[in-house]
Parts: C-alpha cells; sequence; structure tokens
C-alpha cells in the first residue's frame, strides 16, 4: 500500500512529537534535576493543555495551585519550563541577595523577537554587556536629578493641557474618562522626553494605539510553549511583521527630524522643542554597544517604544485606581486636598519638589500599588546558571516567574489586606515599607534587584503630580446611577474592567 502526503506528514510529525517527548523525559523525568514540586503533566504538553481547559485567568489557577503545593512550585507548560516562586523570602533571596544569578531572561518568542531587534531592549536583553549598556544609558540620559530638573517644563505642559482638556471634556459629556485623559498625557511627556518633541494628540494617539497593539501582539501565545507549532501560525507572524512595519512608519520620521535637528540644526516646522542632548534618543545615535556595533533606526524605534509603553500604562493605570478610591471615599480625598491647601495654597502653582512635601498623597499612592500593582506577576527572569533556591534545582535558562500580587494581598504581611487605608503607611503596617525591595519584599511594584523598572522614581513623579493637580483643582464625584466598579480584568496590567468615569467640580467656591 502507497503512503500518500497526507500519510507522510501524519508519520513524520509523530516522529518529531516523540523525539521531542523523549527529550523532555530525559531533562526532567525522574526527578533528577530536583525541580520544585508541582501538578503532574500529560507527555509533550506538560500541564498546557490542563491550564487551558481550566478557561480562567492564570492567576486563579496560581492561587490555587499555590495551596497545594506551597510557595514555589513548577509547571511545564508544553517545552517551556515554568518556577513559580510566591514566597517573600525567595522573592527576596533570588532578586536581591543573589541578583546577579537571576538577573536574565529566558530565550524570547520569534514574534517578539520582531520586535525587539533580537532582544536589544533594556527589559528583554539577556543579562550581559548589552543589557548594561543600555540601561547605564538610560539611566545617565533621562533619570538622573539634573535631567529630570532639566525636562521640567515638559510635564507643566502635558499636566496643563491635561487640566484644560478634563475640563472641556467635563463641560461637554457631563464626566470625565479618567484612563482615555491619563495615558494621553503621560504618553506625551514620555514622546517629547524620548524625541524632544511637541506634536499633535492625533499623532500622539496614533502612536498610542499601535504601541498597545504591539503589547498585545507579543502577549503569550500558543507556540511560545510549543514552538514546533510555530509553523501553523504562519497568519500571526505575518501581521506581526506588518504592525512592525506600522511602527517603523510612525516613530522613524520623529527619528529623522530628531537626527536633522542635532545633526545640521533643521527644524523646519518647530516640532523639536528640547534643546540638543536633552532628548533620549540623542544619546542613542552615537551609541554603540561592544557586543552590536552602532544602532539603526530599528533598534532606536525598540528602545524608544518601550519606554512609552511600558510608562504610559504602568503610570495611568496606577492614577485611574488612585481615584477610584478617592471618589469612592471622600474623607480621604477631602484629607488630600487639605494638604495640597496647606503646603501650596488653594490655586498655588504645584511644582515637583511640593509633592515631595505631601506624605498623604505619598501614602496614597502607595498604597494604590499595594492594592492595586500594575501586575500581578514581574516579567520573566532566568538564572544565568544552574541556581538553587528554596532548597531546589533551578536550571538556567528556565522561565522564573515571580508571583508578586500574592505578597500584596497576605494577611500574615498586611492587616485586613483588602481593605484600601493610606493610613497603613503613615501609623501601621507600611511605615518604612521599602517599595525597590532592597530592604525586604513587602510589595515591589517596579520589580527588585538588577532588573527593577529603572525609571521607576519619574513614574512615580507623573503619579503624584496628576493626582494632587486634579484633586486641587476638581472636587471628583462619582456618575449618578454608575458607581465605581472595583472588578478587574487583565490586559498588559491588571486594569478596571469598566474604566473609571466621574464628575468633577471646580474646587473654587467649595469650603475646605
Amino acid at each position: 500500500m502507497e503512503l500518500n502526503l497526507i500519510d507522510l506528514f501524519i508519520i513524520g510529525l509523530s516522529l518529531v512529537f516523540l523525539r521531542l517527548w523523549w527529550r523532555y523525559w530525559s531533562a526532567t523525568g525522574g526527578g533528577r534535576k530536583n525541580l520544585p514540586p508541582g501538578p503532574p503533566g500529560w507527555p509533550l504538553v506538560g500541564n498546557l493543555v490542563q491550564i487551558i481547559l481550566q478557561r480562567r485567568h492564570f492567576v486563579f489557577i496560581i492561587r490555587e495551585l499555590r495551596k497545594l503545593y506551597g510557595p514555589i512550585f513548577t509547571l511545564q507548560m508544553g517545552q517551556r519550563t515554568m518556577v513559580i516562586v510566591t514566597d517573600p523570602r525567595l522573592i527576596h533571596e533570588a532578586l536581591v541577595q543573589r541578583g546577579p544569578t537571576f538577573a536574565s531572561r529566558p530565550p524570547d518568542s520569534p514574534i517578539r523577537l520582531v520586535f525587539s531587534v533580537g532582544k536589544c531592549a533594556i527589559n528583554s536583553a539577556e543579562y550581559g554587556p548589552l543589557w548594561r549598556t543600555l540601561r547605564k544609558n538610560f539611566v545617565t540620559e533621562l533619570i538622573t536629578p539634573t535631567r529630570v530638573k532639566q525636562c521640567s517644563w515638559i510635564r507643566k505642559w502635558a499636566v496643563e493641557n491635561h487640566m484644560k482638556r478634563i475640563k472641556t471634556e467635563s463641560f461637554e459629556k457631563g464626566f470625565v474618562e479618567v484612563m482615555n485623559n491619563c495615558r494621553l498625557t503621560i504618553c506625551s511627556i514620555l514622546i517629547c522626553l524620548c524625541f524632544g518633541a511637541k506634536i499633535s494628540e492625533e499623532r500622539i494617539k496614533k502612536i498610542e494605539s499601535i504601541l498597545k497593539d504591539v503589547m498585545l501582539i507579543t502577549s503569550p501565545q500558543l507556540p511560545d510553549f510549543l514552538p514546533i507549532l510555530t509553523p501553523l501560525f504562519h497568519r500571526q507572524m505575518k501581521e506581526a511583521k506588518a504592525l512592525r512595519k506600522r511602527q517603523l512608519e510612525c516613530l522613524v520620521p520623529l527619528i529623522s527630524s530628531r537626527r536633522a535637528f542635532v545633526e545640521k540644526g533643521e527644524n523646519p516646522n518647530q516640532e523639536m522643542v528640547s534643546p540638543i542632548g536633552a532628548a533620549y534618543i540623542d544619546s542613542l545615535f552615537g551609541l554603540e554597544p561592544a557586543t552590536r556595533g552602532p544602532l539603526g533606526e530599528e533598534e532606536f524605534v525598540t528602545l524608544c517604544s518601550e519606554i512609552i509603553s511600558a510608562g504610559t500604562d504602568t503610570s495611568a493605570t496606577t492614577v485611574e485606581w488612585a481615584l477610584l478610591h478617592l471618589v469612592m471615599n471622600q474623607e480621604i480625598q477631602g484629607k488630600l486636598y487639605q494638604e495640597i491647601v496647606d503646603c501650596v495654597g488653594k490655586d498655588g502653582d504645584i511644582k515637583e519638589e511640593d509633592v515631595e512635601k505631601m506624605p498623604y498623597l505619598d501614602a496614597i499612592v502607595k498604597e494604590t500599588f499595594r492594592r492595586h500593582p500594575p501586575g500581578h506577576f514581574l516579567l520573566s527572569h532566568a538564572a544565568t546558571k544552574d541556581a538553587e533556591l528554596g532548597g531546589y534545582t533551578i536550571p538556567a535558562g528556565v522561565h522564573v516567574e515571580f508571583y508578586t500580587a500574592w505578597v500584596t494581598e497576605n494577611p500574615d504581611i498586611w492587616s485586613n489586606p483588602s481593605e484600601f487605608k493610606p493610613e497603613r503607611f503613615l501609623h501601621g503596617d507600611g511605615v518604612g515599607v521599602d517599595i525597590t525591595g532592597t530592604r525586604g519584599v513587602k510589595m515591589v511594584p517596579f520589580g527588585a534587584g538588577r532588573r527593577i523598572c529603572p525609571a521607576w522614581t519619574l513614574g512615580v513623579l507623573h503619579i503624584n503630580l496628576l493626582v494632587a493637580k486634579m484633586v486641587q483643582a476638581f472636587k471628583w464625584l462619582p456618575v449618578p446611577d454608575s458607581p465605581p466598579d472595583l472588578d478587574e480584568t487583565y490586559a498588559f496590567t491588571v486594569v478596571m474592567k469598566n474604566p473609571l468615569k466621574a464628575v468633577i467640580v471646580p474646587r473654587k467656591g467649595i469650603e475646605v
């Protein structure tokens, strides 16, 4: 009997499956690697199908598995081995005490590599010379105290536009959509910091939309766990390449305009507003990492995109959650307004140094980070070599996932953890908490150790300024018959299922 092409294809696929199964079993069978415990899996696919069939978000599954297998456990997700760490002591040990060992990143999926240009990005670069060069350049050029002060006018300009926009929207609609406005404002700040340019709201919205699509398309998909299936997902790869082309077409003109301004002084439409050397992209033009040589337009787009994307989502989401609690609890909002008035007056200009003198504002923002961390997991880590953690062996290169949301929900660490209570950071269990995790892990909204978000201080500044300005100018109230909703959903960050809408009343004429 002759075999047709379909039969040959099935036999060939079966042989490949058997080969991969044997490699998987040889690597993990018999407990020889002393991996942390975990649920038994199926041949080849491990726990992947079991997770998919539950039709629930991964976070809820992790919470249950933690109860069954303890603070550190293993999931075999297809060909991807994932070690889940939930204990604050183990998180601190891995990220801080033994930071260099757990400071790398696991291999990227083919789609992610399209957008990272082969992991040439601060977030995704493996721990080594390239990452050190990119991170050091970023810190030096964007978040030193001198540079932050030099660029304070950008925040002033963007926040003034923000206040005018929400006032207009309130007049036209009767309410304000918080998230959309905050995203637009923070995105405009970051675009100006990156490219030194003031551009129209229409262009900002276009950039924001494209970068949001990039985040969505690079979220985990089936081929990430079973690379053998990648050829069957050629349509997704085609879509990714088309989106990358749109991303380049959107941002390369800004880069070209900035280069012409830096090298020749050209500024035909007066779009370039930052002096030469004050924009992040200026520092990238001459940067030559030892392992890559001079960077090109693709790398410029990737490096600027990651700053805009990461900074916009986390900051805007935090402002929205903070305002939700101020709307729900007018007493907290009243205390914050009183602090602002005591510091700068009813109509005083809130400067960047002023928010540092507002402890109750600081407490509200910290409690927002604790109660609504931007992500329930940190970005995936990987050990640079086989390492021991919690009495188990963590092989080099496996995905080490730190589930940090459990730390902020843990009643052994926080009293009444589901309650939003800023006072805990003034005289309670939050006093002295180190949000960088250096002294211990009670909350780590920005990660910890070597791979902590390098711009976390800048993000906190943007959040503090926006919240203070909005509360000074307006009293925030719920929309009649539409109370704020605490339900969460999961996008790039943990966001509101129903975005916050609020009524604003100008403070002028209102008694303190």
